[in-house]
């Protein structure tokens, strides 16, 4: 559908604006100052001509804008939930050229930067930065394609992506697994992290100082366990459409079946970039590996309820109610 209204807003003739200056395409209309001439030539400021659909493409949110990407849970997870995790890139044919490096997605760079292109010519590309584009796919787009443009041992600065530039979607190979490896800290900034000294080693030991102990579960998809001094937890980040899925986890609370084991309880759930992520409290002592069985347990309850669906009693409505009313948004 897209294709098609491209090609016959193509055909169009240009159109002529109030000035008689032919009016151009808006991705083609390079961002300048809001006070600046605008460069399509109309005469006007560039806030009052294309900056105002600039301007509008960038505040347009994209709910979902990890949708259509291998692992889009797992996205989440480490956009909202992750402290310290990578996960490997492999570039669409028509986007790596030949000798293209290596690209690694991670949770979080040193100065929140959007990118990093390493000495050795590697790119790391941060997922938890600032959205300034309403779409958090088109920011990472861009800041990968300035890392690919960077020279060696540069830092990719913020910036706003132009207007209809490209998503992940469109850079990333599709057929490829997002396969994330969670670590304790965040010595993969550096190529040789033991020799790291002065402002370095103080700012990297600050950051492995505030990690909360996090690990990703096996047997099941995005879910991650972590750790806190008062009790652990399990988010979840579940695919499943939301409407369908609440009403699920209603009817196995209700029905006593939405724990993962003694002492431990559904508490809630986040909602975050078009997912939703149940949340359970677990006791101090349950880890990770003592989560697997249960989860798997879980996961096979939910998928029943899921693939027969019917009316909620009196009581499963006000658990979802009450599930609801304690969600919280994320991003």
């Amino acid at each position: 559908m897209a294709k098609k209204a491209a090609t016959k807003a193509s055909q169009r003739k240009p159109a002529t604006s109030a000035a008689g200056a032919t009016a151009a395409d808006p991705g083609s209309i390079p961002v300048v100052g809001a006070r600046e001439p605008c460069p399509c030539g109309s005469g006007r400021r560039y806030k009052a001509c294309h900056g105002r659909e600039a301007a509008h493409a960038v505040q347009q949110l994209v709910q979902r804008p990890f949708e259509g990407l291998p692992g889009e849970a797992d996205w989440v997870a480490l956009r909202e939930l992750v402290p310290s995790a990578t996960a490997p890139l492999t570039l669409r044919k028509e986007v790596a050229a030949d000798g293209a490096p290596s690209v690694t997605l991670a949770t979080v760079l040193p100065m929140a930067w959007p990118a990093l292109r390493r000495a050795d010519g590697s790119i790391l590309l941060g997922l938890q930065t600032q959205s300034a584009s309403g779409d958090v796919s088109r920011d990472l787009a861009d800041a990968l394609e300035q890392a690919l443009a960077a020279e060696p041992g540069n830092p990719v600065p913020p910036r706003r992506p132009a207007p209809g530039g490209p998503r992940l979607q469109d850079l990333l190979d599709l057929s490829a697994p997002l396969e994330p490896t969670v670590h304790s800290g965040f010595e993969f900034w550096l190529e040789d992290a033991e020799s790291a000294t002065g402002e370095v080693a103080a700012s990297l030991e600050r950051a492995n100082a505030a990690v909360i102990p996090t690990e990703r579960l096996q047997g099941v998809e995005s879910a991650y366990w972590c750790g806190t001094p008062e009790k652990n937890h399990l988010r979840w980040v579940m695919s499943h459409p939301e409407e369908a899925l609440l009403d699920a986890l209603a009817r196995l609370s209700a029905a006593g079946e939405a724990s993962l084991g003694e002492s431990t309880r559904l508490v809630g759930s986040f909602r975050a970039h078009g997912l939703t992520v149940p949340v359970w409290d677990l006791p101090r002592e349950m880890s990770a590996a003592d989560c697997e069985k249960p989860a798997a347990a879980f996961a096979e309850r939910l998928a029943d309820v899921l693939a027969a669906p019917s009316p909620l009693t009196p009581e499963e409505r006000r658990v979802r109610a009450g599930l609801v009313n304690r969600q919280i948004t994320l991003g």
